[in-house]
């Protein structure tokens, strides 16, 4: 099992002082974070891509490589690429660029992304929001598995047996499918054999089992050894060191940001009763002492089938102290526990 940390470098006002950290301020902090989760023990930091002004990291590869050398172990990887909008050559580039600084521990997580702000910005078309996202997801595997490439589509220039450099270390390249959810995705991602992250912040993580399920089922059906797949989860939360300090310093600037989101969306308000409501041993939050939160992603592995969980911290902006404080704790008294319990577990599950 393994256990690591995501983030949107978010940039939002302190729900306090009303103050906003800089983006180039909350850029220095991340590299710390990834430092530190290094550190402690964790398998792997993700940074996700946003191109709006309460999220400061529009290229998680360069992000990531501020990182790749001052870390020894710890996986780098985007959380997630929003391929729609981008350039498949340029995005391999860029993570097989990181995968040599950091000697072969990038990974891309390819997504449509739930927010929308790059497709006007590069000049795309929101109506071609399903098609581009195949498109480019092809040509990145095919970049993926050759070279020299050749290759034609519809939204992007052709490629006529033309070499993609550098080459990474790692061969291949490990390309994730980030999925909210949409059945539709996580079949694709298991007749192509990629492994799946399923963002599980909303209602019960049970309820995502089925589609486990369902993914591995398509993974074997086109013939690829599903043992080899991983499934991983992103999720919110926050560790301190007693559950009441966790959701009292959690909630207010979540509180915030998911409000503000559902302005946007036309979700219902945000109150503390949704939000201690998500955060009991059934919700999809992951918020308390490292007892607690160690139970909730162990129930995870057992009942979902999650093998990787990427906490996702901080929603809003929290201090940066706050946030180290709590990857520390994920890194040194939550993670121990999990990888303890899942290895017995697993042990008796391959006796039966």
């Amino acid at each position: 099992m393994e256990i690591g940390i995501s983030t949107f470098v978010e940039t939002t006002p302190d729900v306090h002082t009303g103050e906003v950290v800089s983006h180039a301020q909350r850029l220095r902090e991340v590299v710390e974070e990834i430092v530190l989760a290094d550190q402690v023990g964790l398998d792997v930091f993700g940074v996700g891509e946003h191109h709006r002004e309460d999220f400061a990291a529009s290229s998680p590869a360069m992000v990531l490589a501020a990182a790749a050398s001052q870390t020894k172990r710890i996986r780098l990887t985007s959380a997630v690429t929003v391929l729609s909008s981008a350039d498949p050559v340029r995005v391999f580039q860029d993570f097989a660029t990181l995968d040599g600084i950091s000697n072969g521990r990038a990974e891309i997580m390819a997504g449509r992304g739930s927010f929308i702000e790059s497709f006007p910005l590069f000049g795309y078309d929101l109506q071609d929001y399903n098609e581009l996202f195949d498109e480019k997801l092809d040509l990145l595997l095919t970049i993926q598995k050759s070279e020299k490439v050749t290759w034609s589509g519809k939204h992007r220039a052709s490629i006529n047996n033309l070499g993609i450099y550098p080459r990474p270390v790692q061969n291949p390249l490990p390309i994730w499918i980030g999925s909210g959810g949409n059945t539709e995705s996580v079949i694709r991602a298991g007749v192509l054999g990629l492994p799946l992250v399923l963002a599980i912040i909303g209602g019960r993580p049970t309820q995502f089992a089925p589609l486990v399920k369902l993914y591995k089922r398509a993974a074997a059906q086109a013939g690829h050894d599903v043992s080899k797949l991983p499934i991983a989860s992103h999720s919110h939360g926050f560790i301190a060191e007693t559950t009441e300090t966790a959701a009292d310093k959690f909630f207010p600037p979540t509180q915030q940001v998911m409000n503000v989101l559902g302005r946007e969306r036309g979700w219902g308000h945000y109150d503390r009763a949704a939000f201690d409501a998500a955060r009991s041993f059934e919700g999809a939050l992951y918020v308390g002492d490292a007892e607690t939160v160690a139970n909730k992603i162990i129930d995870l592995r057992k009942n979902v089938g999650i093998t990787r969980f990427m906490l996702h911290v901080p929603v809003g902006s929290m201090p940066h102290a706050d946030v180290m404080n709590a990857i520390e704790l994920l890194g040194k008294e939550v993670a121990p526990r999990v990888r303890d319990e899942v290895a017995k577990w697993e042990a008796t599950q391959e006796r039966m």
